[in-house]
C-alpha cells in the first residue's frame, strides 16, 4: 500500500468513502494515482484533494466521506437547495429558517442555529480553496461539480478558518484538455424546472476554458387561504448560477486557475406554518397542510440574493519547492422579508385570529447591503515525496459586513416600524506549517501547527424605535484572541488493504458578536448586544479503513470523543424575542461513525453509512429563556424560580439527532442499444432537539426520507423519471418559538422527468 505519499500532514482520522467511481481531482493526479485508479476494478479508487494535493482517499488519514457528481445530480434531482447534502454522510445535518440561502451545517453534533447574518458557524463551506464565511454565501447552489469532501473533526492545520466541527469541501470541475459539453432539463411538480449545462473549450495548448451554469424554478405551490393577492402564494423562486473559468499553462511548471461565479436568487423564502404542532405534542394540527398558508403578510414576503466572486489560483514548481497562491474575493447583497408568525391577525383584535392563538403579529425583515470579503493565501510545499513531505504557508482573510434589520406593522399594512444597522468588521491573519514523514513502510507520523489572529469590530445603531421603544444607539465592542491550533497523528499499514490509524487535534472559533437590537429590552446595564468569547476544542480520534473482498467492498469505523472549552451557543427567541450569545463552561461529544461500500454484482453496488453522536451541554448555572409565555410550551427542564429561565445543563446540543443512516442502490445494465439505470435512496435522522432547553413541541420528530431514479441512456442521450420525498413524509427542520407554535418543514414529495444529453 502506498503510505501517505501527498500527506502535507493534515493528520489522521477516518477516510470514510461514499461512492463507488472515481471523481476528478484538483490538477492532474501523480502518475502513480492514475495508474491504480485504472487499473482497480470493483468500486474504483477515489481521489480527493482533502489534504490539498491529489490521492487516493483510502490512503488519506482524515476523516472523509465523498459525493460524487452522479451522486449529488441524483439527491438534488427535484430542484433542491443544499440541504439535500444533509444526513448523506455520517453525521452530517443541515438546517435553516431562511429559505434557500442560509444553510446551518452541523458535524458531530456541533453547529450554531443563530438566524442573523453575522452568525458564526463551527463547520466552514471551502469552495475551490476559498473559504466562505458568511452563511448566505454558502447557499450557493450545486452544479458541475468534481465532488463535495466532507471532512469530519477539527480542521484547523490546513483549512483554519472556524473549522472546529469540520469542513465542507466543494470541488468544481476543472477546465480540460479535451472539448466537452453537456446539457440536462427536468420538470417536476409544482411547475419546478432545472436546467444545468457546462461547455469545456480547449483552446491551446495553453489556455482551456469552461463555462458552467444552472437555472432553477418553481412556482408558488403553497396557498394562501385568506389572501387573493396572487402574491399572498409562496414556494416559488428563479435561482440562476453561473462559473466561468480559465486555466492557463505556459510551461511545465507553472498553472493559473481563474474562476469568476455569480448567483441571482428571487424567491425561495421559508413559509412559516402557524401553530403547526399540539400543544403538549410535536405531531402536525389535525388540519395541518405543507401547501396551505393562513399568512396575512405573506404577499409581502421575499427573498433577493445576489453574488459575485473571483478565485485565482497560481502554482509554480522550481527546485524541488512548489509555490501555491490562492487568492478569493467575495461579495454579497440580500434582502429577506417574511411573515414570522405564519398566520393571521392576533388575539388582542376583536375578529382575533389563527389558525390557533396568534399572540401578536410578526413580520421582519433583514438584508445585506454589502458584504466583501477578501482571502489570500500563500504556502511552499515540498515535491520529494519519498519519505519527508512539508508545507509552510501564510493567510489573511478580511471582511466588511454591513447589514439591516428591520420590524414591519402588519395590521399597518406591512409598514416598516423599527430598524437597526449593523457593521461588522473582521481581520485574521495566521501562519502554519505541517510536516509527515514515513518512519518505516507501514508507519507515518504526521503534525500540524497554526497560529491565528482574529479580531472583529461591531457597531449597530436603533435610529427609529420599535413597539414604543426609543431610538438607541450607537453600541460598540471590539472582541479579539491569538490561538493554536495542531494535529498530530500516526497511521499503521497493517496490510496492503488495511489502516490503523489515531488523531489528536485542536482547533478553536473566533468570538461572535450578536446585536440586532430590534426588540432587546435596553436598559442601562443592557445595550442588546452579546459576545461569545473564544471556543476550543480538543479532539481525539481512532480507527480503521480497509478495503476488501479484491477491492469490491470498503468498510470504515472510527471512534471519537471532544471536549469544548467556553462552547459558543446561541439562545434563539423565547421570551426575550431576540438572538443572544452565551458561552458554556464546556459541551462534550462522542461517537461512532461507520461506512459500508459492496459492490454487490457488477451490475448491483451498495452504498450505506451510519453515525451515532451523543452531546452534551455541561453547566449549571447555564439558563435561556423558553418559548414565549403568551403560547407556553410543555418546558421540561427545570425552571429557575428567579428568572423564570431554564436550566440547561446536560441537554444535547440543539439540531443534533443521535443517528443518521443512509442507503443507496444503485443498478445498471446493458440494454438493447443501450444502458438501463435505477437508484434508490433512503435517509434516516432520529429525532433532535430544536432549541437549547427541551421542550414537547419543539423536537424535531424522527424521520425517514425516500427517493427513487431510474431511466435509459443510449449513445450521448438519457432520458429518466424521479421521485423524492417518495412516501411524501412531513418533516419539521426548525420552529419559532417566541409568538406561537410556528414550524418549517421539509419539502412535499415531488416527481418529474429529466432529459440529458453529454458531447
Amino acid at each position: 500500500m502506498r503510505l501517505n505519499k501527498n500527506n502535507l500532514g493534515l493528520t489522521v482520522a477516518l477516510g470514510a468513502i461514499t461512492i463507488s467511481q472515481p471523481a476528478l481531482a484538483q490538477g492532474q493526479p501523480d502518475a502513480e494515482i492514475a495508474e491504480e485508479a485504472e487499473e482497480e476494478s470493483g468500486l474504483g479508487v477515489i481521489l480527493v484533494t482533502a489534504t490539498k494535493e491529489s490521492e487516493n482517499a483510502q490512503d488519506v488519514p482524515v476523516a472523509i466521506s465523498v459525493l460524487e457528481t452522479e451522486t449529488l445530480n441524483t439527491f438534488r434531482g427535484a430542484g433542491d437547495d443544499t440541504l439535500f447534502l444533509s444526513g448523506r454522510v455520517p453525521s452530517l445535518n443541515i438546517e435553516t429558517s431562511f429559505g434557500r440561502i442560509f444553510p446551518r451545517p452541523g458535524i458531530r453534533g456541533l453547529n450554531n442555529t443563530d438566524f442573523d447574518f453575522n452568525a458564526s458557524q463551527p463547520v466552514s463551506y471551502i469552495y475551490d480553496e476559498v473559504v466562505w464565511e458568511n452563511p448566505v454565501l454558502k447557499g450557493f447552489p450545486v452544479f458541475d461539480l468534481a465532488r463535495v469532501e466532507v471532512l469530519r473533526g477539527p480542521q484547523g492545520t490546513l483549512f483554519g478558518r472556524n473549522t472546529p466541527a469540520g469542513v465542507l469541501k466543494f470541488e468544481s470541475a476543472k477546465p480540460e484538455d479535451a472539448f466537452d459539453a453537456y446539457l440536462t432539463g427536468s420538470y417536476a411538480r409544482f411547475d419546478t424546472v432545472l436546467l444545468e449545462g457546462a461547455l469545456n473549450i480547449p483552446l491551446s495548448d495553453v489556455i482551456a476554458l469552461r463555462f458552467s451554469g444552472t437555472f432553477q424554478s418553481r412556482s408558488d405551490f403553497i396557498e394562501n387561504q385568506i389572501d387573493d393577492d396572487p402574491n399572498a402564494d409562496a414556494g416559488g423562486f428563479d435561482d440562476f448560477a453561473y462559473r466561468a473559468q480559465a486555466l492557463i499553462t505556459p510551461s511545465d511548471n507553472f498553472e493559473w486557475l481563474i474562476n469568476v461565479h455569480g448567483r441571482n436568487l428571487n424567491g425561495g423564502q421559508t413559509s412559516f406554518q402557524a401553530n403547526a404542532f399540539l400543544p403538549g405534542s410535536n405531531d402536525p394540527r389535525p388540519d395541518f397542510d405543507r401547501t396551505v398558508t393562513f399568512a396575512d403578510a405573506q404577499r409581502f414576503s421575499t427573498l433577493d440574493t445576489n453574488t459575485f466572486g473571483i478565485t485565482s489560483r497560481a502554482d509554480l514548481e522550481f527546485g524541488g519547492v512548489t509555490a501555491t497562491y490562492i487568492f478569493g474575493w467575495e461579495t454579497a447583497e440580500a434582502f429577506s422579508r417574511g411573515d414570522v408568525d405564519g398566520g393571521f391577525g392576533a388575539a388582542f383584535l376583536p375578529t382575533g385570529g389563527g389558525p390557533g392563538l396568534i399572540p401578536f403579529p410578526a413580520e421582519s425583515g433583514d438584508g445585506i447591503d454589502d458584504l466583501d470579503q477578501l482571502t489570500h493565501e500563500l504556502r511552499l510545499t515540498n515535491t520529494d515525496e519519498d519519505t519527508l513531505n512539508w508545507t509552510v504557508g501564510l493567510y489573511l482573510f478580511d471582511e466588511n459586513l454591513e447589514i439591516s434589520s428591520f420590524n414591519f406593522d402588519t395590521l399597518g399594512g406591512g409598514v416598516e416600524n423599527g430598524q437597526a444597522f449593523q457593521t461588522q468588521d473582521t481581520t485574521s491573519w495566521a501562519i502554519f506549517g505541517s510536516v509527515d514523514v514515513n518512519v518505516t513502510e507501514k508507519l507515518n507520523l504526521a503534525a500540524g501547527l497554526r497560529f491565528t489572529d482574529d479580531d472583529k469590530d461591531f457597531e449597530v445603531i436603533r435610529p427609529i424605535g420599535t413597539f414604543g421603544a426609543p431610538a438607541a444607539g450607537p453600541f460598540f465592542r471590539n472582541v479579539g484572541d491569538e490561538e493554536i491550533s495542531f494535529d498530530l497523528s500516526a497511521t499503521y499499514s497493517v496490510t496492503e488493504d488495511t489502516n490503523l490509524y489515531a488523531r489528536i487535534s485542536r482547533g478553536f472559533r473566533a468570538p461572535s458578536i450578536q446585536g440586532r437590537i430590534l426588540f432587546a429590552n435596553l436598559t442601562p446595564d443592557f445595550d442588546g448586544v452579546t459576545v461569545a468569547d473564544t471556543e476550543t476544542i480538543l479532539s481525539f480520534e481512532a480507527g480503521l479503513k480497509t478495503t476488501l473482498l479484491d477491492n469490491r467492498a470498503r468498510f470504515n469505523i472510527n471512534g471519537y470523543f471532544f471536549t469544548i472549552d467556553d462552547q459558543q451557543l446561541t439562545a434563539i427567541g423565547g421570551a426575550g424575542n431576540f438572538n443572544q450569545l452565551l458561552n458554556a463552561d464546556q459541551g462534550i461529544g462522542y461517537g461512532i461513525e461507520a461506512e459500508f461500500d459492496l459492490a454487490v454484482t457488477d451490475d448491483l453496488t451498495l452504498m450505506s453509512n451510519f453515525s451515532w453522536n451523543e452531546t452534551e451541554i455541561q453547566d449549571e448555572d447555564l439558563q435561556t429563556a423558553a418559548c414565549g409565555s403568551a403560547t407556553p410550551c410543555t418546558v421540561l427542564d427545570p425552571i429557575d424560580p428567579v428568572t423564570g429561565g431554564a436550566l440547561i445543563d446536560g441537554n444535547p446540543f440543539p439540531q443534533a439527532p443521535q443517528f443518521i443512516g443512509n442507503i443507496v442502490l444503485d443498478y445498471s445494465r446493458d440494454l438493447g442499444a443501450g444502458e438501463f439505470f435505477a437508484s434508490t435512496d433512503w435517509s434516516y435522522r432520529s429525532s433532535a432537539n430544536i432549541f437549547l432547553y427541551e421542550s414537547v413541541e419543539f423536537e424535531a420528530e424522527a424521520q425517514v426520507i425516500g427517493g427513487a431514479r431510474a431511466g435509459y441512456r443510449l449513445d450521448n442521450i438519457h432520458f429518466a423519471g424521479f421521485v423524492r420525498n417518495l412516501t411524501d413524509t412531513v418533516g419539521t427542520v426548525s420552529a419559532i418559538d417566541f409568538n406561537n407554535l410556528s414550524g418549517i418543514f421539509n419539502q412535499p414529495r415531488t416527481y418529474g422527468v429529466e432529459l440529458g444529453w453529454r458531447y
